[in-house]
């Protein structure tokens, strides 16, 4: 090829590049400044590059709080209730993944559920215990983790300072049941105190109100025996009554006021019970173990404790309680 045409060639490129050249000057200078348009020729490009890269990182979505649950047993009417509650509010909360496990009554099982949630990562652990005296390892275990920890229905002894209790105070449900009970027996005779699995707090807060109240308040009824039973011991007790054929001569008082007890009140069978909340218990013990882990205030938390009141349930006002 001749020489001019080369160099006309080369001349005609040049031109070209530098327009191109210019043109990259001019965009970046609109944004940097007539001072750095040298430098941004060579980084423009890179610019390009990064931006693209950039864009193309889809936006993750939030981590969900993970909250493991283990309850002392599923195979329970009330405690089924407590635990219908937790799914309720999880399924209003999209943030959270709520997993719900079965001790079966089952200390060791429990233990080792509790061991599991942490090695899963859950971000908080709620234990409804099995024996609130074999909680220590659990609440051990869970604080030295790091991890907020709520114990719910059943109060452990001594739990340590950041550690959450959501229930009812025990000792309440022995009061009102004993004063009511007391007044059925026009202030005298001779009282049976079936007590819940003795491993509990709630059986011994229960009976410890009682005595209380018998104490101060009716010094003419004796307590002439204390027995252990079921969860369901104002049922027995009403079955044994109707088998002696006494069967509204001898009033009767329970606690938590279970559909069962209710059926039992509208036939006036059954005295009086006190109302204990499971939807109440469910919700805020999740609620307080959500708060925990966004670091969030909560308000119904006082001193470690997040109280859900006892509620008296007399001949009065039991319907009011009976669902329809």
């Amino acid at each position: 090829m001749p020489m001019k045409s080369i160099m006309h060639k080369q001349s005609h490129t040049c031109r070209e590049q530098l327009m191109i050249n210019g043109l990259k000057s001019a965009v970046v200078a609109l944004a940097l400044g007539v001072k750095e348009m040298r430098l941004a020729k060579f980084f423009l490009p890179a610019i390009a590059l990064m931006s693209i890269a950039f864009g193309s990182i889809p936006a993750q979505a939030a981590e969900k709080v993970k909250i493991g649950v283990t309850m002392a047993l599923f195979d329970d009417v009330w405690l089924t209730l407590v635990r219908d509650a937790m799914t309720k509010w999880a399924k209003n909360h999209p943030d959270v993944e709520l997993t719900i496990v079965d001790a079966a009554n089952d200390s060791a099982k429990q233990t080792g559920q509790v061991e599991n949630f942490l090695a899963q990562g859950m971000d908080a652990v709620v234990i409804l215990p099995v024996d609130t005296a074999a909680t220590g390892p659990m609440t051990k275990a869970v604080v030295k983790a790091g991890k907020p920890l709520v114990y719910v229905n059943r109060l452990p002894a001594n739990l340590p300072k950041g550690v959450v209790y959501c229930g009812s105070n025990s000792i309440d449900a022995g009061i009102m049941n004993m004063e009511e009970l007391g007044k059925a027996m026009g202030g005298k005779g001779n009282l049976v105190i079936l007590m819940g699995e003795l491993s509990n707090e709630a059986a011994i807060g229960r009976t410890d109100g009682i005595k209380k109240i018998v104490k101060e308040k009716f010094p003419d009824i004796k307590i002439v025996r204390e027995q252990t039973g079921n969860w369901k011991r104002e049922q027995g007790a009403l079955q044994a009554i109707k088998a002696a054929g006494k069967l509204g001569k001898i009033p009767v008082g329970g606690t938590d006021a279970s559909n069962d007890a209710l059926k039992s009140m509208d036939k006036g069978e059954l005295n009086n019970t006190v109302f204990q909340d499971p939807v109440g218990q469910g919700e805020e013990a999740v609620n307080a173990a959500y708060l925990m882990v966004k670091k969030e205030p909560n308000p119904k938390v006082v001193d470690g404790r997040v109280w859900i009141p006892y509620q008296r349930v007399t001949k009065e006002n039991y319907k009011s309680f009976m669902k329809s």
